[in-house]
């Protein structure tokens, strides 16, 4: 399923700044960068819950978010997009 990542991390300390790579390194290891603090990601459900930890344990709750939008399967139909295409096919072959 393709699940939309997005966050708003604090950085107005040095701290946040340490936080806010450390998402964006976490989330590149599952998707795709598609806006600097928006992730598309192909994820199965086991890989979402063990993304949900990973980034549950870098971000200070009090002052950072992270949101999840599950678009399915047929997300093809519900993303529409203007100007310069930076998403990737979900569905071809990745070589790493």
């Amino acid at each position: 399923m393709l699940i939309l990542i997005t966050y708003d991390v604090n950085t107005s300390l040095n701290e946040g700044q340490k936080r806010l790579r450390k998402v964006a390194k976490e989330c590149v290891n599952f998707g795709h960068r598609v806006q600097n603090s928006v992730f598309e990601c192909q994820l199965n459900e086991v890989q979402l819950i063990d993304l949900k930890h990973r980034l549950i344990n870098l971000i200070d709750r009090q002052k950072d978010s992270i949101r999840f939008y599950r678009l399915g399967n047929n997300w093809k139909g519900k993303v529409d997009f203007i100007g310069k295409e930076t998403a990737i096919d979900m569905d071809s072959t990745f070589i790493v």
